[in-house]
């Protein structure tokens, strides 16, 4: 079930896109699934194995990246049915997002990346970079510009 958009999720606080995302993807074991998912792990064995989430919270965590729209389950074995999970355009494009979360931990948690990503020959170098202009974007760079009425950067507006 390939959608184009997904519904954002009631959240409280600033309305802001981080808050919806998180609201969805943002529980630990919800990103490691996909993780594994994206490593090409679909089946609830290896995903379990793989991440160390308790079964019965795993199975809570895909179902709901699935009603979100985030992966979907395909039948692999009819008796007994048996699904695999494979991410949606919305849930590949999670890809790039734990790429750089992992580069962070990399500069900032332990001592020796447990994982390095190649780019064809060499390892990956993962920036941020703006579409509009091809500059890197770097802390500091970017500036807030609000659009949820009622709110200003340094919270709501009395009215």
């Amino acid at each position: 079930m390939e959608t184009s958009r997904i519904a954002r999720p009631r959240t409280v606080g600033r309305p802001c896109s981080v808050a919806s995302a998180l609201a969805l993807v943002g529980e630990k074991w919800a990103l490691l699934a996909v993780r594994e998912i994206l490593l090409r792990n679909h089946r609830f064995d290896a995903i379990a194995r793989n991440t160390g989430a308790p079964r019965d919270i795993l199975t809570t965590r895909l179902r709901a990246l699935e009603e979100a729209g985030i992966l979907e389950r395909r039948r692999y074995q009819d008796r007994p049915p048996r699904f695999e999970y494979h991410l949606t355009q919305p849930g590949r494009d999670l890809q790039p997002v734990l790429q750089v979360l992992a580069a962070w931990g990399d500069r900032w948690v332990g001592e020796q990346p447990p994982v390095v990503f190649r780019h064809g020959d060499h390892d990956l170098a993962a920036v941020l970079i703006c579409r509009h202009c091809g500059e890197e974007v770097r802390a500091g760079s970017v500036l807030p510009h609000e659009h949820a009425p009622g709110w200003d950067s340094s919270g709501p507006v009395a009215g």
